[in-house]
């Protein structure tokens, strides 16, 4: 997915709803693990989170299709939290005819975030505020 473009259907809530393979570039040699979040912009709840993945460890490169679940063993027991989901990615499915715009935000970490799986974004970001070392995002789109 390109920034700015239109979310591939297949990552979405009216195709497959698998998450998406992120090709991670210049990651710092000081980060110990990796956090993913998606967040819908268009909402009427501010950056409501439709994910939320932390503790998975640091690498160039996370597979798509993420299982559902609050530990993730092919990704190091990684965690995911509350998000729309309920520890699974949910992609977007906005309102039938009404375009929303999508962030996905990927953190670099110098360490791991110990923090009960029934977290939510809020709770991660906080916990995680002293230990990001990097962090980017991309935008789509999805009607």
């Amino acid at each position: 997915m390109d920034d700015g473009r239109k979310f591939p259907i297949e990552y979405t809530g009216r195709g497959q709803d698998i998450s998406p393979e992120f090709i991670i570039k210049n990651l710092s040699p000081n980060a110990k693990t990796l956090a993913v979040t998606l967040e819908d912009l268009s909402h009427p709840i501010k950056d409501f989170t439709h994910w939320v993945i932390w503790n998975i460890p640091a690498t160039d490169r996370i597979k798509k299709n993420i299982p559902a679940g609050k530990s993730v063993p092919m990704l190091g027991n990684a965690r995911q939290g509350i998000g729309y989901g309920l520890h699974r990615y949910a992609g977007p499915k906005p309102p039938k005819g009404k375009k929303h715009t999508y962030r996905f935000t990927v953190y670099s970490l110098d360490c791991e975030i110990n923090i009960s799986v029934n977290s939510m974004k809020r709770n991660f970001l906080k916990k995680a505020e002293r230990h990001i070392i990097q962090k980017g995002s991309i935008v789509g789109e999805f009607e």
